[in-house]
């Protein structure tokens, strides 16, 4: 860690068209504790409404950045997650137009990168439900917190939550400059998939946090961010499910046989047994869990799954990412 600019967080924002949700995001981090940040926000929006409400802040550490071509939001948001290091900066962290941070987040964040010897930290994050409407309300609990429990997680173990969840949320992603896990997803899919594919590129111990200091915009309805794909949504549907089998799959085989074996009754995950011999049932991975669920269940899930399985669809995009992750993974 470089002692000349040690502690400077570089926070990304890409944003497109919402600068009312863009000034909330903004003053946020005017808030922290921890003044010393830099954001980059990047801007999709051809008549840039984003640059008025940067320049209104008049704060020099706020950098407006044009997106020209358009990027569209996939490839925006992944652009965030670059290793790219432009200002020296030694911790990044990526705040969604839509989505806000709490006072502490960056310096909590920090204290237990330093504190825990770690370079990756999962935070948990509020549920902001009815986003964007005036009856707009936080959730008393956490996104993780029917998923982890809080402590030091390895690389195999943590990817084995792609069975019962996402893992990653951007939004709770925090990480040193020293990280070898590679964020950046680099191929293409939606904004959606990447999420699981970052839990999937996670090859180093990560810190999951529980204690809520970010906030996530539920606003489905509203959001662009699967917008570029020209589909209908049961196809969008099948092919994210097929490609997130394929991550469940692949996380399961590289796990050690000691972490499959003791998956169901492993203390560091929050869900109970049935919750998690269903992920495995829906993966397709008969290994043992099915006396957790009812043999219907069982059998109505596995069936479903492999549906997902025949119908859905993976691209070469989705086969080039995961090869080029394998040998981390696997290492």
């Amino acid at each position: 860690m470089t002692e000349t600019n040690s502690g400077l967080v570089q926070i990304r924002t890409p944003t497109y068209k919402r600068p009312v949700a863009l000034q909330r995001a903004l003053q946020s981090m005017i808030d922290q504790t921890w003044a010393n940040w830099v954001c980059d926000v990047y801007d999709d929006d051809a008549a840039q409404a984003g640059k008025a409400v940067c320049e209104g802040f008049n704060d020099p550490r706020i950098r407006y950045h044009h997106n020209a071509p358009q990027r569209f939001a996939s490839k925006n948001i992944d652009h965030c997650f670059t290793a790219e290091n432009p200002n020296n900066a030694d911790y990044f962290c990526v705040v969604e137009d839509d989505n806000f941070i709490l006072p502490d987040f960056l310096a909590e964040n920090m204290r237990i990168c330093r504190e825990d010897g770690v370079n990756v930290v999962l935070r948990n994050q509020h549920v902001e439900h009815k986003s964007g409407t005036t009856s707009a309300y936080l959730s008393t609990g956490g996104v993780l917190d029917d998923l982890f429990v809080e402590g030091l997680y390895q690389p195999d173990e943590f990817r084995l939550s792609l069975l019962m969840g996402i893992g990653v949320s951007n939004g709770g992603l925090f990480w040193s400059r020293d990280t070898a896990c590679q964020l950046e997803i680099g191929f293409g899919c939606t904004a959606t998939l990447q999420e699981y594919m970052r839990s999937f590129s996670i090859v180093e111990p990560i810190y999951v946090a529980m204690t809520p200091l970010a906030v996530w915009a539920e606003n489905a309805e509203q959001t662009t961010r699967n917008a570029e794909l020209k589909a209908s949504y049961l196809r969008r549907e099948l092919d994210l499910k097929r490609s997130v089998q394929e991550l469940q799959r692949l996380a399961w085989r590289s796990a050690p046989k000691g972490l499959r074996d003791g998956f169901m009754t492993n203390p560091k995950w929050a869900p109970e047994a049935p919750a998690r011999a269903r992920g495995l049932a829906k993966a397709l991975i008969m290994d043992g869990a099915s006396s957790a669920i009812a043999f219907t269940d069982a059998l109505r899930l596995r069936a479903r799954g492999l549906a997902i399985r025949l119908f859905g669809r993976t691209t070469p995009d989705f086969h080039a990412f995961v090869q080029s992750r394998l040998p981390a993974v696997q290492r």
